[in-house]
């Protein structure tokens, strides 16, 4: 009789975990398996426990694949409850060949843009912070050596304490571990550096900062596919990148430079962020598309990479960087921070999901 119940929930397990991995994930779109997804189950006299382990942070969707776990288990014969179990061990991606991943990170995310003025370094603060609030351990790099903003959307001064007088002690801010040349320098003093300067700084504030195991280390790049960029693509190992752009057909123009500077390198581009995508009237509600309508989606499906994401143009968020307040810190709750956070688990699910196929650069494919 023992040997015979045991068979039976070898293979009602075996059933859980197939209608399990066949479930649609609702941060990628595909199944639960495709994903690199790791499952347990455990069945006892009809009590199923189940202990899903994703390879990206996803504290916001929890209760929404709990339910979908639920519902397809509770019809199933033989079981009474189900009791569900979410968590995440987030996996280090591949970087571009020749490059070494670092001891103490296990995914560099750049977030670039072609041109300025299109909201990149806020939305660089922001992603990391929803990154953070997702779950993850997640550090903030200001690449941009000339323009720094980092520190004052951050509301830190702070000077990084170097207990060696060698490398540096990220900055904490907002549970953020984050390195800047503006922590190094006074907010009004230009650097006036030749680009090989410029590079050497960058490479050093990479390397020479002590990273404490971070999943997650975004890079908000300078604009523009000059010098800096091609040493971060080049080399950092870089796991993928990210790319902002706003619905107007001058930032889209810049912005495809920048996804082909990161094709020509071989750093996958993980998405697209249409940031400014709309405006609403705080007084009468009025919607209106000041800087066009669907240009991030045209870049997105020309270039067959995912939008991830579209954040509308609202002056709180740009209030709140310039007070060294950032959106996600202090609303985490707001319908804005929801946006970024739900952008932040679509961008970790798709680099988790080129980890698990073991594909690297997306093919391209240009439409006239």
């Amino acid at each position: 009789m023992g040997l015979f119940s045991s068979k039976q929930d070898d293979a009602l397990i075996e059933q859980v975990k197939a209608a399990i991995l066949d479930i649609e994930d609702p941060n990628t779109g595909e199944p639960l398996k495709e994903g690199g997804a790791v499952l347990e189950v455990d069945i006892r006299k009809g009590h199923v426990a189940v202990h899903l382990v994703l390879p990206y942070p996803a504290a916001g969707s929890t209760d929404e694949m709990t339910s979908r776990i639920t519902n397809v288990l509770e019809p199933i014969d033989g079981i009474e409850n189900v009791d569900v179990k979410i968590s995440c061990d987030v996996v280090a991606g591949p970087v571009q060949g020749g490059q070494i991943p670092m001891s103490q990170v296990k995914n560099i995310i750049a977030v670039a843009s072609g041109k300025g003025g299109v909201g990149k370094s806020t939305t660089a603060v922001n992603l990391a912070l929803a990154l953070a609030a997702e779950g993850a351990r997640v550090g903030l790099l200001d690449a941009d050596i000339y323009g720094p903003s980092q520190p004052r959307m951050l509301g830190s001064r702070e000077h990084p304490a170097s207990p060696d007088g060698r490398s540096m002690m990220p900055v904490m801010a907002y549970g953020l571990q984050s390195m800047s040349i503006g922590y190094l320098i006074e907010e009004d003093n230009p650097m006036i550096w030749r680009g090989p300067m410029v590079t050497s700084a960058l490479i050093q504030l990479l390397n020479d900062t002590r990273w404490d195991n971070l999943d997650y280390l975004v890079v908000d790049m300078p604009p523009g596919t000059g010098d800096v960029q091609l040493t971060l693509a080049q080399k950092v190992p870089v796991a993928g990148a990210v790319i902002i752009t706003t619905p107007q057909d001058i930032s889209l123009i810049d912005a495809r430079k920048s996804l082909k500077m990161f094709e020509k390198v071989n750093v996958p581009v993980l998405g697209i962020i249409e940031n400014m995508s709309l405006h609403v009237c705080s007084n009468c509600g009025h919607v209106e598309h000041i800087f066009g309508e669907g240009g991030g989606e045209r870049l997105a499906a020309d270039y067959n990479v995912p939008l991830l994401g579209a954040l509308p143009l609202d002056k709180s968020i740009r209030e709140q960087v310039d007070s060294g307040h950032p959106t996600v810190a202090v609303d985490p709750e707001g319908p804005i921070a929801h946006i970024y956070r739900k952008i932040a688990r679509k961008m970790a699910a798709r680099l988790a999901g080129l980890s698990a196929s073991g594909d690297s650069f997306p093919k391209i494919v240009i439409e006239d």
